[in-house]
């Protein structure tokens, strides 16, 4: 399986099975984490992860605190894509992160991305 990544027009191809999205959320400043599987079905998130709560930032009710994460597997069918859109509100944009390194995405306002799993 293969993620594309749509950014600028222009499409990024990595050869992964997982990755990781992490960004910083806009009014609570507080650190969040997805783990997503590239599956044959879409993209899968398989985990979520959040340094804390707050408005918008609720973990589910099965989530566990764990080295001041909370932390749960989110109930979500697989996505044919995922749309990231930067506000500029946060100081960065998304980290997206596989075992060959990581990439920040939507950097700056008005930034777009498009994850995807690649047609075979």
């Amino acid at each position: 399986m293969s993620l594309c990544i749509l950014a600028g027009g222009k499409v990024t191809t990595l050869a992964v099975s997982m990755f990781t999205l992490s960004w910083t959320h806009s009014a609570q400043k507080t650190e969040w984490r997805e783990t997503w599987a590239v599956t044959p079905a879409g993209l899968e998130l398989r985990q979520a992860e959040v340094k804390g709560s707050g408005a918008g930032m609720e973990p589910e009710a099965d989530a566990e605190l764990k080295d001041g994460w909370w932390t749960w597997r989110p109930k979500l069918p697989p996505q044919k894509h995922v749309s990231l859109a930067a506000s500029g509100m946060t100081p960065g944009g998304w980290r997206l992160c596989h075992e060959g390194g990581c990439t920040e995405l939507g950097a700056k306002a008005g930034d777009e991305t498009v994850l995807s799993r690649c047609p075979d």
